[in-house]
């Protein structure tokens, strides 16, 4: 039938949020609808049903559309290790390292792989809903790009710019976004959609006039701001927004926020509960004084060790255990609450560190990375192999000593029965109130994707969005001036 290109304006604008919505709203019309990003760049992933890693926010899009969560559908995953050097997923499979050099020079194989990817799922379904990756106009990278333009390019779908209200400058933005880039490239950009609105939408309305009136193109509409829509996000931009305020009479959970912290879409379903309240922090006396602290999951197990020390984190850490107060340690957590972390292959840079001392087990970091769903809901994604070392209790995925726990697996507390008894006996242990146990995860998320479907059908003009990716990019839109013809793809 067609496809659609969703970009942004910057990072964060809402291109994840509105695609997942629109796979949700097309699969309600009756149509077999796939999600695709060519390039995620993201620490927050998850193992489909055939093994194969792909980004979080791919996989809820899928779980949105009523598609089986494939690596087609995020063929390239970058998973940074440092500020210069990214691990490789290639559909679904460890691949190597990228370094900000070669990101220029290697964009070729990747390109070609997830243009592969791309035309194989639109062989399959109606319609795919393809999200681009920060700017389409990142003119320095115009020439190898494969995730925005050069993917519009490939496809010829229309190509909708979504941008952040909340911000501030959104019209300059979206007028800038058209503006800097090619005739080529600009006949493919449709027109806009603004999201996170607050107030009164006729507000907006001189200014939306002004800019179809500069750019020859419509806005299809304005998405209010919806907080509590969480989505499985892909970066930890997001974290800041989850702390949600705390009082006397619920569990507070403080969650570590590593330098490189991955898969923090654990805590989620910890925050649906009513009995808690969930906040990221590097705050010593936040994690002293939270009800149970969580050390997340890391892309880079050794660093962040160190850097839980140099912070003063570890040793409010080890004060909260020797008081008998919880901590959970999920995947890489999990290994810092160890003992001896060893890297004889150099997964990490090498070595042999000492971890936290915490738990009863030892870490050996292997070449191969593993990739299991060992549980309905959990789902495993580390190189470091760990074992039980000395006396502990048994715990999925993991062990237990006292009020300290560690697991190797993400999505444990995704089970409701998992997630209810186990805030079940920290409360205990801290005198809080415990989980009613009537919160269920899965329905809580399939009420966000339905209220962000629902979103999008009142507040988007989704006739013209049908007719859209019915029938391409409309002919005749203008060219803004001054373009970048020197910077074409061709």
């Amino acid at each position: 039938m067609g496809s659609l290109l969703v970009a942004g304006t910057t990072s964060d604008a809402g291109k994840t949020t509105v695609v997942t919505g629109l796979c949700r709203w097309l699969a309600r019309q009756g149509l077999r609808v796939a999600p695709f990003k060519a390039q995620n760049m993201s620490n927050n992933s998850m193992v489909c049903a055939d093994g194969a890693e792909i980004g979080r926010a791919q996989w809820i899009q899928a779980v949105a559309a009523g598609a089986e969560p494939e690596a087609a559908m995020n063929p390239v995953l970058l998973k940074p290790g440092s500020d210069r050097r990214s691990h490789v997923v290639l559909m679904g499979e460890p691949w190597g390292e990228l370094t900000a050099r070669g990101f220029l020079t290697e964009r070729a194989e990747l390109a070609k792989a997830a243009f592969a990817a791309y035309d194989d799922l639109a062989s399959r379904y109606d319609v795919v809903v393809s999200e681009g990756a920060g700017s389409p106009t990142e003119i320095n990278l115009r020439r190898s790009d494969y995730v925005n333009m050069g993917l519009a390019q490939h496809t010829q779908a229309p190509v909708v710019v979504v941008g952040d209200i909340d911000r501030g400058g959104v019209f300059a933005s979206m007028f800038g976004t058209v503006a800097l880039l090619d005739a080529a490239d600009q006949r493919l950009i449709s027109g806009f959609v603004v999201n996170k609105f607050r107030g009164d939408v006729s507000l907006l309305r001189p200014g939306i006039d002004m800019l179809e009136s500069v750019t020859g193109r419509p806005t299809y509409g304005v998405l209010p701001w919806l907080p509590e829509l969480w989505l499985d996000s892909e970066d930890a931009l997001d974290v800041p927004a989850r702390r949600v305020s705390a009082s006397s009479d619920v569990l507070t959970v403080a969650v570590v926020r590593f330098p490189r912290i991955s898969n923090f879409t654990d805590l989620d379903a910890i925050a649906v509960e009513p009995s808690t309240s969930v906040f990221f922090t590097a705050s010593p006396a936040e994690v002293r004084d939270a009800d149970l602290v969580v050390l997340p999951g890391s892309r880079a197990t050794t660093a962040d060790l160190a850097w839980l020390r140099s912070t003063g984190l570890a040793d409010a850490v080890t004060a909260r255990v020797a008081a008998g107060r919880p901590v959970l340690g999920i995947c890489g957590g999990y290994q810092l609450l160890g003992g001896v972390i060893s890297d004889p292959f150099g997964v990490e840079g090498g070595g042999s560190h000492s971890g936290l001392g915490l738990l009863p087990v030892a870490t050996t970091f292997a070449v191969e990375k593993v990739l299991a769903r060992p549980a309905p809901t959990a789902y495993e994604i580390h190189h470091g192999v760990v074992s039980v070392t000395g006396e502990a209790s048994a715990f999925p995925g993991g062990c237990r000593s006292g009020a300290v726990w560690g697991t190797i697996w993400h999505g444990l507390l995704d089970d409701d029965d998992a997630r209810h008894a186990f805030l079940t006996e920290v409360a205990g242990l801290t005198g809080k109130p415990a989980p009613d146990d009537t919160t269920s995860f899965a329905a809580q998320r399939e009420a966000r994707l339905d209220r962000l479907a629902d979103a999008i059908d009142e507040h988007l003009d989704t006739s013209a969005l049908l007719a859209l990716i019915e029938s391409g990019a409309p002919a005749g839109v203008p060219f803004v001036p001054p373009g970048a013809p020197e910077l074409s793809a061709g």
